[in-house]
């Protein structure tokens, strides 16, 4: 039964066959492109975007996490933490501010 709805259809005239088989080869490779995960390359935008996402969220969490473990270490609770957390948000958006001045000057 399968079989049935595969083959051509021998009324439509030779083009309509081959757009008609185009059609089915696209639909076929995007369905095997989503099944095994290997779909179209992120572009440039989405790579900067999830290295900007990563800085910040690196810089936060590693200065809360050091900042906790020199408090409770030093037993200066929450001294540290809340400075080396600002300290680390600062740093993440200071190195957000020289990734976008790098891409700018390598579009010139």
């Amino acid at each position: 039964m399968a079989e049935d709805s595969e083959r051509q259809d021998e009324r439509l005239p030779t083009d309509a066959r081959l757009d008609h088989l185009e059609q089915r080869l696209a639909e076929a490779q995007r369905k095997e492109a989503l099944r095994t995960g290997t779909g179209p390359a992120p572009d440039a935008s989405e790579q900067l975007g999830q290295k900007v996402l990563a800085t910040l969220i690196g810089g936060l969490v590693g200065g809360t996490l050091i900042g906790w473990l020199l408090d409770e270490l030093l037993g200066t609770w929450p001294t540290l933490f809340i400075t080396l957390m600002v300290l680390g948000t600062a740093s993440g958006f200071w190195s957000i501010i020289k990734m976008s001045n790098s891409n700018g000057k390598r579009d010139l």
